[in-house]
């Protein structure tokens, strides 16, 4: 399908599936970050018509990353009628939540938090405007190594992008007219307060991870299924213990 195609079908779908609920949500509620994945879902929300709530939630956020989410909310705002935007500073409720834990500290755990702490205020925004919470997980992320946090950016209601590779979203991004800055940004998850990127964590690129995943006889392989197999928790079902009948 040619990328502008796949603009519609995208656009589409979402619209589709809200007319298809029992009760039509009234929203769409998602939250950016700069980054080109919250980018181009949020624009393909704004393409519905459908009114589009967009959420910017800075929480220690390098102050890069932070104007690039605030010059796309800019721009969409411009662009689309249906569009209203909204700055949620959440820095005092992360900084309560961390000192409340502090016997129980964990590095990686606060920044896993960041990512529930956003969750949590996309819900209660979704529940104030009879929305649905949209995500902005890519297929690399959501389906190949699991790069995202349980119960935080991988709690939503729906996935349009989910389907579509980050060279795909790139493309998507292009296609949209996304702001050249976003789509030439390092890819980074936001959660770190040195701003690291999605590379430095998973120590592979993009585009070695899609090559992987694609190709068995990657010479990147084993890192891809290494990294999948520490994170398959997250992309499988909940176990749940069966008690015989």
């Amino acid at each position: 399908m040619e990328v502008k195609e796949k603009t519609i079908f995208i656009k589409d779908w979402i619209l589709d599936y809200v007319n298809s609920m029992p009760k039509k949500a009234q929203s769409l509620v998602i939250g950016i970050s700069g980054g080109i994945d919250s980018s181009v879902t949020s624009t393909l929300c704004a393409m519905t018509g459908i009114k589009t709530i967009v959420l910017s939630m800075p929480i220690k956020q390098i102050s890069s990353q932070h104007d690039l989410s605030i010059k796309h909310k800019e721009w969409l705002q411009k662009k689309y009628k249906n569009v209203e935007t909204n700055l949620i500073e959440l820095e005092d409720v992360f900084k309560s939540f961390e000192s409340k834990l502090s016997n129980f500290d964990s590095e990686h755990g606060m920044a896993n938090s960041r990512a529930r702490i956003r969750m949590t205020t996309l819900y209660q925004v979704a529940a104030a405007t009879s929305g649905i919470v949209v995500g902005t997980g890519n297929k690399v992320e959501d389906f190949g190594v699991g790069f995202y946090t349980k119960y935080g950016d991988g709690g939503v209601d729906i996935s349009p992008i989910a389907d579509c590779t980050k060279t795909e979203v790139w493309e998507l991004g292009k296609e949209l007219n996304i702001i050249d800055e976003i789509i030439k940004a390092p890819p980074t998850d936001g959660l770190w307060d040195d701003g690291r990127t999605d590379a430095s964590q998973l120590g592979m690129s993009y585009e070695q991870l899609e090559e992987a995943m694609n190709n068995p006889n990657s010479q990147n392989r084993s890192k891809y299924l290494e990294i999948r197999k520490v994170n398959l928790h997250k992309m499988e079902p909940i176990p749940v213990c069966k008690i015989p009948k």
